[in-house]
């Protein structure tokens, strides 16, 4: 969520007040950029149909360092990070599709305000970007999780 308020450093902030003395703050945050196959190959589709497409990948807080930082800055200790592998599986390109279509993050508030005819443009950049999948796939997709403790007790 850190991602998504306006001041990331403020909202850590304020979880380091209400945390006790000596507790631990833990947070993830998808590797946009690498390691979230599924957003990657979405705004690649939407930019070859609008270069001024939004992109995910620059999210500010995406990469282990970008977590440790922040946390480091946050006056935490003991700050740990790790990835998060996992294998998303979807029936079919539909089963990918449809959530998308539902003003769900970002990539679905993008897709849901395009008109039919965008957004079927999408749908098909986008089949053609994951290779035309035809029947069940899966995607990896990793998160980067962070750890840290509050100095004290």
């Amino acid at each position: 969520m850190l991602n998504f308020v306006p001041d990331p450093e403020a909202g850590l902030v304020e979880l380091t007040r209400v945390v006790r003395p000596g507790g631990t703050i833990v947070a993830c945050t998808w590797d946009y950029a690498v390691g979230m196959r599924m957003l990657a190959a979405f705004w690649r589709a939407a930019a070859t149909l609008d270069p001024a497409a939004p992109d995910e990948g620059h999210q500010r807080l995406r990469t282990a360092e970008s977590l440790t930082a922040l946390w480091h800055g946050a006056g935490l200790i003991k700050i740990e990070t790790a990835p998060l592998t996992v294998s998303a599986r979807y029936a079919d390109f539909d089963d990918l599709w449809q959530p998308l279509t539902y003003e769900i993050g970002p990539a679905g508030a993008y897709c849901a305000g395009l008109d039919h005819e965008r957004q079927t443009a999408l749908r098909a950049a986008l089949f053609t970007e994951l290779e035309s999948p035809a029947g069940a796939f899966s995607l990896p997709a990793r998160a980067w999780a962070v750890r840290g403790r509050l100095p004290g007790e």
